[in-house]
């Protein structure tokens, strides 16, 4: 591939990581806490890009009675992943991605202090995490207000789920709840529900990884947009 190919593959591809990092686009491929490094390299690529471009334009030209070989044409075919990128955004991962991967709950260095009044909004890991390792001491006669989606086993027994990073969406583990009480009659995977519930001391284990999942009894259950950050990363911060 010559220079002047070479410069526009370098230039497209800052240009995607730059709108990526400058729309929520970046979310569907790493943490929101990653946005800075993506802006850096696709400004880092762009420089790169005109760099290259310079250094063609400065380059002596090929003497005369010398060949100059063209690449061919179809080495442009390397600008399509990248259009990819910006034409078509994927899908956050899902409802079949937590059905077929492990419970990733993992026991907190400790647990922060909850509102004395009013309903508590939790994440999934943070319920999770004190039901299964706090005993629900916290959460006891309070009201819960939790967001994820839905997945279901092959038992058709139905989990609310947020997937967390540790880095990026290659990455990306599911934490679960098993839900009981007053569920929907009719559950469709990824579905987007806020649950409002109480707090139940039983406990499941991960047909998985026999990973611990506790229960939360619904009391009520409405179906919520998707989330403009899809992935959980307060349970590994």
């Amino acid at each position: 591939m010559n220079r002047l190919a070479q410069s526009a593959l370098l230039f497209l591809l800052g240009a995607t990581l730059l709108h990526a990092g400058m729309t929520d686009l970046y979310l569907r491929y790493v943490k929101a806490g990653l946005r800075p490094l993506v802006l850096l390299a696709g400004a880092a690529l762009i420089a790169t890009a005109a760099a290259t471009l310079w250094y063609d334009r400065r380059s002596p030209k090929h003497e005369p009675g010398h060949d100059h070989h063209h690449e061919p044409r179809i080495t442009w075919l390397l600008t399509l992943p990248v259009l990819a990128l910006i034409l078509v955004a994927p899908p956050a991962l899902g409802s079949y991605s937590a059905a077929h991967t492990g419970t990733a709950l993992q026991k907190p260095f400790g647990f922060p202090d909850l509102p004395a009044d009013g309903p508590l909004r939790l994440g999934v890991a943070d319920y999770a995490g004190r039901a299964v390792y706090d005993n629900g001491r916290s959460l006891r006669d309070r009201e819960v207000k939790i967001t994820g989606f839905v997945t279901l086993d092959r038992a058709g027994t139905p989990y609310l789920v947020r997937m967390g990073l540790n880095c990026c969406a290659a990455d990306a583990q599911p934490v679960k709840i098993a839900l009981t009480g007053d569920i929907p009659p009719v559950l469709s995977p990824d579905t987007w529900l806020e649950i409002t519930g109480r707090y139940t001391p039983r406990r499941t284990k991960d047909p998985v990884n026999d990973g611990p999942i506790p229960y939360l009894e619904v009391t009520r259950a409405k179906p919520v947009p998707t989330p403009h950050d899809p992935y959980d990363e307060t349970w590994n911060t």
